[in-house]
This record gives C-alpha cells, sequence and structure tokens, in this order.
C-alpha cells in the first residue's frame, strides 16, 4: 500500500532536480530517445509529485497534450504489477494511463494524462458531500471486481493481512507512541487479529485495488461540471490484489484523508450493494451481514495505515502523514465500540492512546 498523492500539477510547478547525478544521466539519454518520436518539449519538464513510496511524477508537455514521466528506481520499486494492472483495468473499460514507452532497466516510463482534477480536490470537506461523483465511483469499482479472475493477481491471504497488521504494534504502538506491550495486552492484539483476519477472508475475493480513495480518482478538466459520458479515471493501482470484495468499498467510504457522516456513507454503500448484487457480485443477500463485513475491513486497513504512517513519519521522513492520525483512532474506536469481541481491543486502543475512560472499562477489566 503506497497511499500515493496523485501526480497532478500544482499551482507553480516544481523546478526538476536530480539528487543523484548517475540517474539524472540515465534519465536524460532515456529521454531523448523518447523525445522525438512523441515530440516532447524539454523546457516544460517539471515535477508533478513525489509519493509516499519512492516513486516521482514529472510532467511534460506535447503539441497536443500533456503526458506523465514516472521515475521508479528499479532497485526501489518494481514497475512490473503497475503495467499488469493498468492492462487489466483497460480491457476491464476503465480509464487508465497508457504506458507509452517503459524503460524496464532503468525505470523510466512515460504515460498519457488523465487530467489535474482528482476527486479529492474538487470536494468541499465544508458542504454536502457530491453524490453524483460517488455513485460514479461505486459504478467504477463494480465494473473493476465484475472483471475478476482468480489466479491473475496476488493473493490477499492470511499471511499478508497479518503482516500489515502487524505494523500497527511495530511502527505505530512501539516506535511511534513509544508504548511496550506486556504479555496480556499483546494476546488481546493477537486475539483481535485472528479475529479481524478470519472475518476479512469469509467474504469472497474480486480484483482489489487497495487504494480506492478520492486521492487516487479523477475526475478532469471539468471537475464536477463533466461530461456526460465522461469517465472517472484510476490511478495508484499497481499494489493491486484479488482478495475480499469489502476492501474497495470501505477505502473508498471510510477515506484516509476525508470524513463524511455515516447517514452518507451508508447511503453510497446501500447503493454500492445493490449495484453489486444485481450485477451478480458475491456481497450476500444480507447488507447488515455486508456493511458489518465492511467495518471490519475498514478497521484491518485502518491499523495498518496507522503503522504505514508512523513508519512513513520515523523512517521516512515523511511527517505529514501522521496529521491524519486522529481520523484512523476515530475509526478504529467507532467499530471496535459497536462489536463485544472487539472491546478488548478499544481498551487497549484508549490506552495507548492515553484516552481517560470509566474505571470500570479500564483496560484489563473487560
Amino acid at each position: 500500500m503506497s497511499l500515493n498523492p496523485t501526480p497532478a500539477p500544482t499551482a507553480a510547478p516544481a523546478p526538476l532536480t536530480w539528487a543523484d547525478p548517475r540517474r539524472q544521466a540515465l534519465f536524460d539519454t532515456w529521454f531523448a530517445r523518447v523525445q522525438g518520436p512523441h515530440q516532447l518539449a524539454a523546457d516544460s519538464l517539471c515535477l508533478a509529485s513525489a509519493d509516499a513510496s519512492f516513486r516521482r511524477y514529472l510532467r511534460v508537455d506535447s503539441p497536443t497534450r500533456s503526458l506523465v514521466i514516472m521515475d521508479a528506481p528499479p532497485d526501489k520499486e518494481n514497475c512490473r504489477p503497475f503495467v499488469q494492472v493498468a492492462r487489466l483495468m483497460a480491457d476491464a473499460g476503465l480509464k487508465v494511463p497508457e504506458v507509452l514507452d517503459w524503460d524496464e532497466a532503468n525505470g523510466f516510463m512515460l504515460l498519457t494524462d488523465l487530467g489535474a482534477q482528482t476527486l479529492m480536490q474538487v470536494i468541499d470537506p465544508t458542504a454536502p458531500p457530491p453524490l453524483p461523483l460517488y455513485l460514479e465511483a461505486v459504478d467504477t469499482l463494480v465494473q473493476w471486481q465484475l472483471a475478476s479472475r482468480p489466479g491473475v493477481l496476488p493473493p490477499y491471504d492470511q499471511a499478508l493481512l497479518q503482516r500489515e497488521l502487524q505494523l500497527f504494534p511495530d511502527w505505530y504502538i512501539g516506535q511511534h507512541r513509544q508504548v511496550t506491550l506486556d504479555a496480556a495486552q499483546r494476546k488481546v492484539l493477537d486475539d483481535a487479529f485472528a479475529a479481524i483476519i478470519k472475518n476479512n477472508l469469509a467474504w469472497p475475493s474480486v480484483y482489489v485495488h487497495r487504494d480506492f480513495m478520492p486521492r487516487n480518482l479523477i475526475v478532469g478538466p471539468g471537475g464536477v461540471a463533466r461530461v456526460h459520458d465522461e469517465k472517472l479515471g484510476v490511478l495508484d493501482f499497481q499494489d493491486a490484489v484479488y482478495g475480499p470484495i469489502t476492501y474497495d468499498i470501505a477505502s473508498l467510504m471510510r477515506d484516509a484523508f476525508l470524513s463524511w457522516d455515516e447517514d452518507f456513507c451508508l447511503d453510497v454503500t446501500i447503493r454500492y450493494w445493490e449495484k453489486a448484487r444485481k450485477a451478480g457480485l458475491p456481497v450476500g443477500d444480507d447488507f447488515g451481514e455486508f456493511y458489518k463485513a465492511l467495518e471490519w475491513m475498514g478497521l484491518q486497513r485502518h491499523l495498518k495505515v496507522a503503522g504505514i504512517f508512523a513508519r512513513l513519519t520515523l523512517r521516512d521522513g515523511k511527517p505529514q502523514y501522521l496529521a491524519d492520525t486522529p481520523r484512523f483512532i476515530a475509526y478504529m474506536r467507532a467499530t471496535c465500540s459497536r462489536y463485544m469481541e472487539l472491546k478488548p481491543l478499544l481498551r487497549l486502543i484508549e490506552n495507548v492512546e492515553g484516552i481517560a475512560v470509566p474505571n470500570a472499562y479500564a483496560f484489563g477489566r473487560v
């Protein structure tokens, strides 16, 4: 999971600099090769964005359109999944970047540019949520899931879910909060993780984008006022897997960077469930059971992301991500408070966060 900022331009494009002269030389050689065939304007090259991984994105103009360059050092980033999933999504009818040139050995890629505005950028958090755009996201998700086939993408299995959950005690609790768990607390965590994984894996598998959220959906140059048949673009899909059908809708409605009230989340989730069921996707016949599963899947994601954001801060020097930690803690507490089997985890989280609770509910007495 990368949680990448979208490769969209800033108000004033950042100048292009290189920390490694050797990599700059490799880039110059590759750019010289692709410049002529694609009529690229060298003087338009600028930094579009960097992200939570080692990738960064550049923008460059041609006579008819803007293009995007991915700079992904091959010793740190594997671009093969990006190319594979881009092809799968395009075959499914989704709007994704087209790979125009790929220097696999050196990690440079020339891509079509889907546009400058993400769904996140057109949303006004102080205004009512844009329901039509969320419903387009739901349609895109259903279309992607309908293309699913086993054995194509890596499985989102017990081992991967466990590794992701372990990021929470390793990086968030241990490194960020500087809390050492005792044996009883560790058992609470282990029991909760086992229950979360069992619940999540009880649901059928489909293709999972793994970061299906407004930052990774492009609305195009028209913003909210788009042409009727224009599709949402999809980015940041290189970590896609084959896993629980609850994951991507949980990611969309329990966003890492944006929160809506529960009535809106329920409304969109019900509409997704109805469309998915009508399309023959395995979402079950009981919405209540599906919504519970979505909450448990969302809990797994938020535990993982809290660990990732702590790691980005402490290991990678990117402290801006931890600013959203209170959102994750609120998500975790809301979900844990609704299910008796998760109450011990709730008390542990509150203990780690230093949140005062009534004595009768203090950790260790649940």
